[in-house]
């Protein structure tokens, strides 16, 4: 029982200060560990709400398992915490920030960890250059989320004459429009465990490949989880399903200065 803090963990958190911590797997890892409970938080609210919630399971309740969390050396501000978001930071997934933009452009953008102010700046970019309502879910922990999944699938098998249960990730995206874009700072696997549970399409942005050791904007380039490949994903996604036009998508590649010929990061 304890708690193992992954400090500098993902791939973009550092800047600048070599190989050695260029981790884009160890959530990955973790998922193997069937005691291990992940999670990768953002901001400071979720950290806290993750120990104290820990600290009941192990020291009150008296459960065998150990926490791994991810965090980071990145310097930002911390919000407070929205009301009545704990349940969701505990269970894998909360909405962080429901869009204003009034319109028939609707997407909903999933970040963690290293990523999530990422996909903060993408939604800006998508409602103020593109008219796009961005919805912000943070993605405190995939892990916990496909397990849950995983275990209401397999529920759902063992009990063919039962009302079929839904999977909490299913239950809180099932009323939210337009498609899924996810990005993190670990590799896409990780990530990949979820699309069984998403009610729509989902394009899942990563960090696979070599580690390098450059600033964190320039790695976010890099690897394609920036703000802006976050929002061209978004786009295309949109374009996709026939409610923006490709030339559009086009357009914002030279806009945002995203070279389309560039080697793909995972080689």
């Amino acid at each position: 029982r304890g708690f193992l803090i992954g400090a500098t963990a993902g791939r973009t958190t550092l800047n600048g200060e070599g190989l050695q911590h260029q981790d884009g797997h160890s959530q990955l890892l973790a998922a193997t560990i069937p005691n291990c409970i992940s999670y990768d938080p953002a901001y400071a609210f979720e950290l806290a709400v993750i120990i104290q919630d820990g600290m009941r399971r192990m020291f009150e309740e008296g459960e065998n398992c150990f926490y791994y969390i991810t965090t980071m050396n990145e310097n930002y501000v911390h919000p407070d915490m929205p009301e009545g978001v704990e349940e969701g930071i505990v269970r894998g997934i909360y909405r962080l920030r429901q869009s204003q933009v009034k319109g028939s452009l609707r997407a909903q953008l999933m970040g963690a960890g290293a990523i999530l102010r990422e996909v903060e700046a993408a939604a800006e970019l998508l409602e103020q250059e593109y008219g796009v309502a961005a919805d912000v879910w943070s993605l405190t922990s995939v892990n916990e989320l496909a397990r849950e999944g995983n275990d209401v699938v397999r529920w759902n098998r063992l009990h063919p004459a039962a009302e079929p249960q839904t999977p909490y990730l299913t239950q809180q995206l099932s009323q939210a429009q337009g498609p899924f874009i996810a990005a993190t700072d670990y590799q896409k696997a990780h990530t990949d465990q979820l699309r069984e549970f998403i009610p729509g399409e989902f394009t899942v942005l990563s960090t696979d490949g070599f580690g390098r050791s450059d600033t964190r904007a320039q790695l976010r380039q890099h690897f394609e989880v920036s703000r802006e490949h976050i929002a061209l994903a978004t786009l295309k996604a949109l374009a996709d399903r026939g409610e923006v036009e490709r030339e559009t998508v086009a357009q914002a590649l030279t806009k945002w200065g995203i070279d389309a010929e560039k080697p793909n990061p995972m080689r």
